[in-house]
Parts: structure tokens; C-alpha cells; sequence
């Protein structure tokens, strides 16, 4: 068991918090500031959301002697990444009225919205939930966004499995009214009784907790990078069950090398049905009674598992379902990649995946994203779907509305970006970093695009235009862009410089490792034109970046 008598101060905020209150109310409440009480910085993130500053002003506002420029970040809550053209016609204003107005599409298949000032976030949670969205547990010590195969276009199976992402996120969504008292002013429960929680307590979770739900040959949702993972068995065209692996988790800090990326491990198999809702549930009480709290660094189910010990940690989890885990069934994945443009599924429905670079849904002059999209929701003939990779897909089309949504997507451009997009380019994936993430060292969002216009050239000079690398960038170690599973990944050390790692596998199921540390663009650029080269002339025919990186000896 954790350390009782040596809980972090997280631990103790979260248990005085009066089922995730805090002061969170009288927070709101003061207006000479444009941020929250400390402890409610924590609890805060619970409810969707985290209080963010504009770094890039940092230093003019401290010099005049102003306060930070404060505002809030809200991620929603959007199981399977799936919404209705309705929600995004919702999320598009709201965007507008009060955050920066871009739409940001993440890595775990849901949006989030920046810069909002703490004046305007009540009236933000209200307009959303008039949409029927929520940022409940979007964030914090609980179960995060369960994660689906985004795309229907090969298996008849996954509407079946899109269900379970629903019915996950509701098993392991907290008790609390919090969040309905606090945001939609709800009044308080008389009997809090109905508040209890047998899963999350008063203590909730060591660390955040992230499930995701895979379809094999895609591994579109890097499911082994999750606390625990399904992969869907399909026998005789029906799901037999899940393979149900634990103790996925991209975070590390640099110099601290008690903390390490992890990909899950395999447990066995479950059955479809119940007893894939009690093996998730119980990990999750496992995880909540086992790992961590007294330091947060090391809390993630990935270090439980591995102070436990698979078999012990496997024992515990069989003995809390009282069922044995059946042994693991055979699976292949091979590629993680999104299926850009037209595809239809098995019920005749079109499906178009529009690339969005890092994710960032906006209007600029060259490319109005945000103005393409909600017209095409004006219509009334779609819904949309989030994708990990940062993408979107307008879903759901029927036959008779291809043309007329086509010519929408072809007039604003997105056709024309998406297939002049190279595969180097739509491999990629970063997180937000600078401006706003304040744990950020260097540049991703801002910063890759520019990079992969400097490698473009290179991947043409070694004749490697059509090979889909797998290139992530993050501002730092913690692992949003999921970085230690690509072939190439770039991981923010100092603001302009980063460590190169390479190895990755295409179907992430290996991760990379450090090949240089903390370069800078020229190195970089330098590095990976001696990579390539010698990629392009010694590789074996299908070989990947990663495995021959691997093969050769370079890490």
C-alpha cells in the first residue's frame, strides 16, 4: 500500500475538498485577480480544466509590476471523440465568444479550448452543457477521455466497441455534484449520501488515469501508451473480448532516471460484456489503493505495476474481479496512421479525415478551417469525429450528401491541404507547449511546422518523399504527444533545444530512445540528414526508419 503518513500535499487538498469544492465558488467570487486560490489550482482540474498564464507576456507584465495575464484552459469530455453536427456548431461559437477561438483537437481524441479569462468560464461550462458537453474529470486524478479507433472504414465491429468507450467513461466518472453546483449553479444536495464513491472515495487517484480501446490491424490510439488498454478480438466476425493490458504512461522528467516512458503490458483476455467493465474497474481500484502518493512523479500505474510485479500486480487484479484472466489471444497491428480522405464502412456511410495540422482548427487566410467545418455542420447531414492523431473526420454520410459536403471541403481548401500534405507531415503530432502550458521548456505546436519544412527537403533529396515517418515533438518530458513511441521524436529540453530520439516502431509497439541530447535546429537538421542518407541507401526493402535505426546500432 502508499505511504500513509507521507502524502504529497495533492493528497491533502483532494481529501479537505469537500467532494472536489474546495473554495472554488469564492475563487470565482474575487475579482482582483485573474486566478484561483492555490489548493483550488488543484481541484480545478478535476472540473475540465487548468489555470494557464500567457508566457509569451510574462516578462513585459512583470516589468510594469502587473499580474500574470491569467486565463483557463477546458478540455472536454467527449468519450470516442465522437459529437454531433449540433455540438460543433455549439463548440464553434463558444470557441468565438470566449477563448482565443481556436479549436484545439488533442491527443486523446477530445478538444480543448484556451485563454479563457476566469470571468468567462461559468458562462463557457453553462453554453456547453446547453450543447449537452461537459469537462467533467477531463483532467486530474481520475479516469481521463476514453479513447476508440476513431475510423469505421474496416471493421463492422466498431459502433459495438465505440460503446464501451461511453460506457467506461460513465463506470469511472466521479459521484461528486461538484461540478453542477459550482459551474451550473445548481443547488447542493440535502442528503449527500448520494455523493458516496466505493471507486474514487475522498481520495481519488494518485495520478490521471487513461484508458484506450484499439481495433486491430490500427492501432490508430497508441494503445499501449495507456494506464490500461483493450484490443478488440474479432472471431468469426464477431468481438470474442479484449486483450486488456496495463501500465502504459509517456511521462519522464530529465535528470531524474527513477521516472521512465512505459508501453502496457498484456495481462490476458476478457470476454466481451461484464466482465470487461469489472476487469477496468477493478485495475482502477487496484491503482487507487496501490500506487503512489506520496510523490507524484512516481504515481502513475506504470511504476505500480512495476513495484508490484506483473504477476503479483495480475494476482490482485484477479483477485478483486473473481475471475481469471483467460490467456492472451493473438492480434497484429500494422500501422497507426489516419485514412485521409473518402472511405466508406461497411453500412455504405462516407467518412472524409481532413488533416489539421497539430490539431489547431482555425481561420487564416489561406486555409479557413473553422468557417469550412461549421457550414458543413450547418447542413445538418453529418457528425464529427475526433481522431489521436490530432485529425477530423466529418462522419457519417450518406450517399446522397457526399457531393454537396465534398464541394464544401473542396471550396475552402481542406481537400487541396489534405492531399498536398506530405506523409512526413501527416505522420506528426505535438503538443500545445508555449504559449500557454507552464510546464513547457521549448516550443512544439508553434515550432514543428516550421522544422518539417526543413526536413521535407531532405526527405526529397534521399527520395524518401512517400515514407510516413513517425515524427512527434513535445515542449518537454511529460509525453502529451505521446513522443517516446515514435520513430523520431524531438523532446524539449531548453527553449530551442531538444533531445533527438529514434527507434520507435510504425505500430507503437516500441519506443524509441535517446540518440542525441539537447540540439539545436542546425544540429538536428545536420543529424538527421546523415540519418537519412544512409536510411535511403542501406535499408532493406519495406524496412521502416525505426527498425532500421534499431537494426544498425544507433541506439
Amino acid at each position: 500500500m502508499s505511504e500513509k503518513n507521507n502524502l504529497s500535499s495533492t493528497e491533502h487538498i483532494k481529501m479537505k475538498s469537500d467532494g472536489l469544492r474546495g473554495t472554488l465558488k469564492e475563487s470565482l467570487k474575487d475579482e482582483i485577480t485573474g486566478a484561483i486560490r492555490e489548493d483550488d489550482r488543484a481541484l480545478v482540474k478535476f472540473h475540465g480544466m487548468y489555470q494557464q498564464d500567457d508566457r509569451d507576456r510574462r516578462e513585459e507584465r512583470s516589468a510594469k509590476k502587473l499580474e500574470w495575464l491569467y486565463s483557463f484552459m477546458i478540455r472536454l469530455r467527449i468519450p470516442g471523440g465522437f459529437i454531433t453536427a449540433e455540438q460543433w456548431e455549439a463548440l464553434h461559437h463558444i470557441a468565438g465568444a470566449h477563448t482565443t477561438g481556436v479549436i484545439k483537437i488533442t491527443t486523446r481524441q477530445t478538444v480543448q479550448l484556451h485563454g479563457i479569462l476566469k470571468s468567462h468560464v461559468k458562462p463557457t461550462i453553462q453554453a456547453f452543457n446547453t450543447a449537452k458537453l461537459d469537462s467533467i474529470s477531463a483532467c486530474g486524478d481520475v479516469n481521463r477521455n476514453v479513447i476508440c479507433a476513431a475510423h469505421p472504414k474496416f471493421s463492422s465491429l466498431h459502433e459495438e466497441i465505440f460503446e464501451y468507450s461511453h460506457g467506461l467513461s460513465q463506470l469511472a466518472k466521479p459521484k461528486t455534484k461538484a461540478y453542477y453546483e459550482v459551474w451550473l449553479d445548481e443547488k447542493p444536495l440535502a442528503d449527500k449520501t448520494a455523493e458516496n464513491d466505493p471507486l474514487y472515495q475522498d481520495r481519488y487517484l494518485p495520478r490521471k488515469f487513461k484508458i484506450g480501446i484499439a481495433i486491430p490491424p490500427t492501432n490508430d490510439v497508441d494503445v499501449f501508451a495507456n494506464d490500461c488498454g483493450l484490443i478488440a478480438i474479432e472471431e468469426k466476425g464477431k468481438l470474442a473480448g479484449f486483450n486488456i493490458l496495463a501500465g502504459g504512461g509517456m511521462g519522464a522528467t530529465h535528470g531524474n532516471p527513477a521516472t521512465y516512458p512505459r508501453l502496457g503490458t498484456v495481462l490476458g483476455f476478457v470476454p466481451a460484456g461484464e466482465k470487461v467493465y469489472k476487469a477496468v474497474y477493478e485495475m482502477i481500484t487496484v491503482q487507487r489503493d496501490f500506487g503512489n502518493r506520496s510523490d507524484r512523479k512516481l504515481s502513475r500505474l506504470k511504476y505500480t505495476l512495476d513495484n508490484m510485479g506483473v504477476e503479483a500486480f495480475k494476482a490482485e487484479l484477479e483477485k478483486r474481479c473473481g475471475f481469471t484472466l483467460e490467456p492472451e489471444r493473438s492480434y497484429q497491428f500494422t500501422g497507426r496512421t489516419d485514412f485521409y480522405g473518402w472511405h466508406k464502412n461497411h453500412e455504405g456511410k462516407w467518412y472524409y479525415t481532413a488533416f489539421i495540422e497539430n490539431g489547431r482548427v482555425h481561420d487564416d487566410e489561406d486555409l479557413p478551417l473553422k468557417t469550412a467545418f461549421l457550414e458543413i455542420a450547418l447542413l445538418r447531414k453529418t457528425n464529427f469525429r475526433f481522431t489521436c492523431n490530432q485529425n477530423l473526420i466529418v462522419a457519417d454520410v450518406n450517399e446522397k450528401d457526399k457531393a454537396e459536403i465534398h464541394a464544401i471541403l473542396d471550396k475552402y481548401g481542406i481537400i487541396k491541404q489534405t492531399e498536398q500534405a506530405t506523409p512526413l507531415r501527416k505522420e506528426s503530432i505535438s503538443c500545445v507547449a508555449f504559449n500557454t502550458c507552464p510546464l513547457a521548456l521549448a516550443e512544439a505546436q508553434r515550432y514543428l511546422p516550421a522544422l518539417l519544412s526543413k526536413m521535407e527537403p531532405i526527405m526529397h533529396k534521399y527520395g524518401l518523399d512517400d515514407d510516413n515517418i513517425s515524427v512527434r515533438m513535445t515542449g518537454c518530458p511529460n509525453g502529451c504527444a505521446r513522443p517516446y513511441a515514435a520513430e523520431i521524436a524531438f523532446i524539449g529540453t531548453s527553449y530551442g533545444f531538444y533531445n533527438l530520439q529514434i527507434g520507435g516502431d510504425r505500430a507503437g509497439m516500441r519506443l524509441n530512445k535517446l540518440y542525441k541530447e539537447s540540439l539545436g535546429e542546425e544540429a538536428i537538421l545536420e543529424e538527421l540528414d546523415g540519418l537519412l542518407k544512409t536510411y535511403s541507401k542501406d535499408r532493406r526493402p519495406e524496412e521502416t526508419f525505426g527498425d532500421f535505426a534499431m537494426r544498425i546500432g544507433w541506439v
